[in-house]
């Protein structure tokens, strides 16, 4: 089975950065967008990043110039380079991922991980 484990989440303060991995194992689809998405307490899930199997990236504009998606050719893993972080950015993280939607409209979140903590204070 599909499974997405993540790694790197932590406690920064303000302006700091941090590093989240996802690794994704079972996938037994030929094609993949893969994404994160992130869900603070008392909201709604939203998607953060996504990015497609060409290395086209999209963000939420709200991390523009901030975050940076990226991938391993090849293998099933993907990236998210955070900088300048804010406590708006405080949630927990999941990695996802989706053989048939597109990566620009955000909503490959067909499989998602567990989720890992980022906290910015």
């Amino acid at each position: 089975h599909v499974q997405l484990v993540e790694s790197g989440g932590g406690s920064v303060q303000t302006g700091g950065s941090l590093r989240l991995s996802c690794t994704i194992s079972g996938y037994p689809y030929s094609t993949i967008c893969m994404a994160w998405f992130r869900q603070a307490p008392g909201k709604n899930r939203e998607a953060v990043a996504a990015i497609a199997a060409d290395g086209s990236a999209y963000y939420r504009n709200s991390v523009k110039g901030r975050f940076n998606i990226s991938k391993d050719n090849g293998n099933n893993n993907v990236y998210l380079q955070m900088d300048s972080l804010k406590p708006e950015d405080t949630a927990v993280y999941y990695c996802a991922a989706d053989p048939y939607a597109p990566a620009s409209g955000l909503l490959c979140n067909n499989y998602l991980g567990q989720g890992t903590q980022v906290t910015v204070s």
